[in-house]
């Protein structure tokens, strides 16, 4: 097992003789974006490579963005692309990784689920959060993979050659929780937005009784 736990231990001490270095450096000020990774859970999984293009795949990831987990399984289940079938196993298996892995969406068994608190998504849509712990999608993007070349026999002796691509999709996944907070940014953000003025109420300075011409 300390082989399987600790495979490189030379690589280890480095890295965490890096880590201390910058630590001392910042004098353990934690810049926002690790504070935030620190308090919220996130998990990023990445497919195997499908045999479809990414034209055909991006626009199934563009359907399954923002949507909890749930429903995106449920999309794909009942979608006519040949390449939904895999997608919504991609899905079940990123549920499950994020669940066993990261601790997302067990807000009902540790008792964390909050308080139901109604937000705006980015697209302007409302919606309740009853459980800040549930899973959903943030982002969905597909990556290009290697060509697959097969012959195809023709007439008169002569083959073509078909190149068949290979697509994979990443998706991460995150709690409402993550939601709820950029909803109340952008709410700040917009009651502390000055207000706009015509003619802004400033003293006049260098006027003179002649033009400069």
């Amino acid at each position: 097992m300390a082989n399987v736990l600790d495979p490189d231990p030379s690589s280890r001490m480095r890295w965490e003789r890096k880590m201390v270095i910058r630590q001392v450096t910042k004098r353990g000020r934690l810049t926002r974006a690790q504070q935030l990774k620190r308090t919220e859970r996130e998990s990023l999984t990445k497919s195997q490579l499908f045999r479809t293009s990414t034209k055909k795949l991006g626009m199934l990831a563009r359907q399954i963005a923002g949507k909890p987990i749930e429903d995106a399984i449920v999309q794909m289940q009942f979608s006519k692309k040949l390449v939904a079938r895999e997608i919504k196993e991609h899905l079940e298996f990123a549920r499950n990784s994020a669940i066993v892995r990261r601790g997302l969406g067990l807000g009902k068994v540790e008792d964390r689920t909050g308080e139901p608190v109604e937000i705006q998504l980015k697209n302007g849509q409302r919606k309740t959060v009853k459980d800040r712990t549930s899973i959903y999608i943030d982002q969905a993007w597909v990556n290009r993979g290697k060509y697959s070349r097969s012959p195809e026999f023709r007439a008169r002796g002569k083959m073509n050659i078909l190149h068949h691509p290979h697509t994979s999709i990443s998706v991460v996944l995150k709690e409402e929780a993550t939601r709820v907070r950029l909803s109340d940014e952008a709410k700040q953000k917009r009651l502390s937005r000055k207000l706009w003025l015509h003619l802004p109420d400033r003293p006049i300075i260098q006027q003179r009784q002649y033009p400069l011409w």
